[in-house]
């Protein structure tokens, strides 16, 4: 069954089947055999692809040899040292360009005699940077791939990090890059989250609109040059809470920031505000000029949040959202008080966002006690079927509200995928990631992995800065999503700014959206699963680096040995995984 969401491989003479899920700008593939298990010489799967407009084909490659084979800088093509596994998320590095991208999968053996040969290869086509749902809603990413080898690769002979990106955040207003191509870098790092924030604000300059930001973090140039140049017509809200990030602080950056916008749009444009802990929104909404749009999510309006972290936007097209974010803006800038914004109107629970065949609404913060959603998400969670997936910062937020126990008891189901990412502290000094598996474990990711020192053959990475960046402490992952049952027609993700804690429900002014909709917990499924196993990786490089063992590619067994893909049919949990991606149902 092919859809907006997902497309198979059609040929009935190969040997497996293959499934595409679209993301944005990138993509799952699965693949699973088609009778019983592989045989023993099957050695992984070779992937190609055409981008469109051209006539050949790219491909993908591995950074993982053969014992003694050489790796070349750039990676050996996968025809030569295929990928052993079963999925595989492709990031295409010209993943915005329109049209169909097409897809092609090979099984590879290798003979006694060590030579590769194909088998019979399955193919298909889908289109990767387009709308997510054309004409309403649009997911957007960051890349949030600075620690990784394709960084190294594509932007480490222009310059450092630290010539794209300020070590400290009190300095991001006045920080000029040096690197030598920082466009083309910037463009890659922030990829559709910052192309579509920068473009909205353009369109709103060019379409005379009304403009209303609600900012967090505030230290980037390009968008705060944009909103200068909207004169009266911004009205913005910017967090001066004391307590995280010293946001009030008359040194800091968004003390200036609101200093040049209330030049260019004038003092009673301008509020400072923190509700009853801070003012956590990173949201744009744009009214007028044929332009009804609304910008929720994760992203900070920073060079952290678009350059460093990983971070999404949803980008929403509507009338009614924009007059509900307009009325919210309205309760949250009159309000003295968090009490004052309990009592408006937009406080009191969900507000659908008017796109016609899409179930989505959004809520805003913070919540009474009779409004809260924290313990709804949580039952939500627990009603999961099929899968769990999620990426959430401060994992020690949410583990003091519903959110921890539920995710804990998706875990322990036995017939529930439940895999992850949480930002937490790992020692009293130091923040870690860890890493949720669906086998019920929980791999820490520690500080040291993170830094970006990988074994070889891989080469080391940039850090992200961390610990260096304000209070941030090279906070990576920044997304907070939960997807549930993203295979099912009850498919739904929870996400916004809103980081599923206590302190996100009734204390800062935030936003969560749910939509219901599989396209859009497709695309949100991907980017948990990258994720995943962008980490995953760090973790079983650590522990390889430790024990001696080098990273490569199993070849045929031997007498009595086990095949690399036997366990991803006797291990329950591998079997579960290799069979809930490639089925097409």
């Amino acid at each position: 069954m092919d859809t907006n969401f997902r497309v198979t491989g059609k040929n009935a003479a190969a040997q497996f089947s293959l499934t595409i899920h679209r993301g944005d700008g990138m993509l799952l593939l699965a693949m699973d055999w088609n009778d019983g298990l592989p045989p023993a010489n099957f050695v992984g799967f070779a992937i190609q692809y055409r981008e469109p407009g051209t006539d050949f084909f790219k491909n993908v490659r591995n950074r993982i040899g053969f014992p003694g084979q050489e790796v070349p800088e750039d990676g050996i093509r996968t025809t030569d040292a295929p990928i052993q596994k079963f999925r595989w998320v492709h990031f295409p590095f010209n993943a915005d360009l329109p049209g169909a991208f097409l897809y092609r999968v090979m099984p590879m053996f290798k003979g006694a005699d060590g030579v590769l040969s194909p088998g019979e290869a399955q193919e298909a086509e889908l289109a990767l940077m387009r709308e997510t749902i054309p004409g309403k809603l649009n997911v957007a990413f960051t890349r949030g791939y600075v620690s990784s080898q394709a960084f190294v690769r594509n932007f480490a002979d222009g310059g450092d990090l630290i010539t794209l990106v300020p070590p400290q955040a009190d300095d991001g207003l006045n920080f000029v890059p040096t690197h030598t191509d920082p466009e083309r870098a910037f463009a890659w790092m922030g990829f559709e989250a910052r192309k579509e924030t920068l473009s909205l604000l353009e369109r709103a300059h060019d379409a005379g609109a009304e403009v209303r930001v609600i900012a967090y973090d505030l230290n980037l140039p390009e968008v705060v040059q944009r909103l200068e140049a909207l004169g009266p017509r911004l009205k913005v809200i910017i967090d001066d809470s004391e307590r995280t990030k010293g946001h009030g602080r008359p040194e800091s950056p968004e003390t200036h920031a609101a200093e040049r916008l209330i030049a260019s749009a004038g003092a009673a444009n301008v509020k400072r505000q923190r509700m009853a802990n801070i003012q956590h929104h990173k949201s744009i909404a744009v009214r007028g000029g044929g332009i009804d749009t609304v910008i929720y999510g994760s992203t900070n309006h920073s060079w952290r949040g678009f350059y460093v972290q990983s971070n999404n936007s949803l980008v929403v097209q509507s009338v009614t959202a924009v007059g509900d974010y307009f009325s919210a803006f309205d309760n949250y800038f009159s309000a003295g008080s968090a009490a004052d914004f309990m009592a408006s109107g937009s406080s009191g629970g969900w507000h659908h966002l008017g796109l016609d065949g899409v179930d989505a609404k959004v809520a805003f913060s913070p919540h009474s006690n009779a409004n809260g959603l924290l313990n709804e998400i949580g039952a939500d969670i627990d009603t999961a079927g099929s899968s769990v997936f999620f990426s959430l910062a401060f994992l020690g937020q949410t583990t003091k509200g519903a959110i921890g126990p539920a995710l804990g008891r998706a875990l322990r189901k036995p017939d529930v995928h439940v895999m992850g990412i949480a930002d937490g502290r790992v020692h009293a000094e130091n923040l870690g990631l860890t890493v949720f598996s669906a086998d019920n474990r929980r791999r820490v990711v520690r500080a040291a992995a993170l830094t970006g020192n990988v074994p070889p053959p891989f080469v080391t990475e940039p850090s992200g800065l961390a610990g260096v960046h304000g209070n941030e402490r090279g906070t990576r992952m920044h997304h907070k999503f939960v997807v549930l049952d993203f295979d099912k027609p009850t498919a739904r993700v929870y996400l916004g700014s809103y980081n599923f804690s206590e302190p996100a429900d009734s204390e800062n002014g935030e936003n969560l959206v749910l939509v219901r909709d599989r396209t859009v917990a497709t695309s949100y499924m991907i980017e948990a699963l990258r994720m995943y196993d962008h980490y995953r990786f760090r973790v079983a490089a650590e522990d390889g680096e430790e024990t001696g063992h080098p990273i490569e590619l199993q070849l045929p067994p031997q007498q009595g040995e086990a095949a690399w893909f036997e366990r991803d049919w006797t291990d329950p949990v591998r079997a579960r995984d290799r069979q809930l991606f490639a089925r097409a149902d």
